[in-house]
């Protein structure tokens, strides 16, 4: 089995509440590395990574726990 063909038999195991919490997950790992050097974000870097984490744990069980 090649790793598509995994992925796209755990992707049907999603509905519509994981994939956004998927995106929102991204855009918290995403912001503190794309801003690193910014004063603004850098003080808060570590809730942007527990908000990441928090919002990936329900589609990470739905898609490998099924």
């Amino acid at each position: 089995m090649s790793f598509g063909t995994w992925a796209d038999s755990k992707v049907k195991n999603l509905g519509w509440v994981d994939v956004q919490l998927i995106k929102l997950s991204v855009f918290c790992i995403g912001l503190p590395i794309g801003a690193y050097f910014s004063v603004w974000i850098l003080p808060y870097w570590w809730v942007f990574i527990l908000l990441a984490l928090l919002a990936a744990i329900e589609p990470a069980y739905e898609a490998l726990g099924k």
